[in-house]
């Protein structure tokens, strides 16, 4: 499969519209991956919310409940054979994703479920803050630290595109992860009623429909 290059810049508007695209037709084929990716969404919308009142909370919500339910869609029901709808292998389709393929999914994963052994053995979390209280003080600076992890993976990968590809590429990407939980429900709010169905995957037609209309961005994420 050969490699798309533009002989001009896309707009910021193309360029989200692109990755989401992309995102889409490589990523969530599963039916029943579109549907937790939808009470996902809402679960993320609800943590939304909660982060303006108590973010601690929202961290912990966020982290065990919806971003828990998106991972199990990927890990354990999005195929990973050979794509015949894009013509592309896993292996390839996980090499050239922009955001975070399963292999760093994993050490992000790794990083957050080492938090908590590592705020109980250092309560002030190696002096970044105050020493906690008793199980309730546990839990609210656990979901200060989670929070703080969300900001960094965030940040760390926005940076890494913004070095290693472009500026807007960077804030493309970091604009779409913050804006997934609408765009999920805008996409996906009909796959339940396809997995009732029956339907397991998404024949993805309208893939196939748009091959001659849109130019897949297939750029190296290493």
């Amino acid at each position: 499969m050969s490699v798309t290059i533009h002989p001009y810049p896309k707009s910021f508007a193309a360029e989200l519209h692109e990755q989401r695209w992309d995102d889409h037709r490589y990523y969530h084929q599963s039916r029943v991956n579109q549907s937790l990716h939808l009470l996902s969404a809402c679960c993320f919308l609800a943590t939304y919310v909660m982060l303006f009142f108590k973010p601690a909370l929202a961290a912990i919500f966020g982290w065990i409940v919806p971003m828990w339910v998106r991972q199990i869609g990927h890990f354990f029901f999005e195929p990973r054979g050979f794509d015949r709808i894009n013509d592309a292998t896993f292996e390839h389709k996980e090499e050239i994703k922009v955001g975070f393929n399963l292999q760093r999914k994993v050490v992000l994963l790794a990083l957050w479920t080492a938090v908590p052994a590592t705020l109980w053995f250092s309560p002030t979390l190696f002096g970044t803050m105050p020493a906690y209280d008793g199980l309730a003080g546990f839990a609210d600076r656990l979901g200060i630290a989670w929070l703080y992890l969300a900001g960094a993976g965030l940040l760390a990968r926005t940076g890494y595109l913004m070095a290693t590809r472009s500026a807007q590429t960077g804030l493309v990407w970091f604009t779409k992860i913050l804006t997934d939980p609408f765009h999920d429900i805008k996409m996906y709010h009909r796959a339940p009623l396809h997995l009732l169905r029956g339907e397991w995957l998404d024949p993805m037609n309208h893939v196939g429909d748009a091959h001659g209309q849109v130019e897949p961005t297939l750029q190296r994420a290493e």
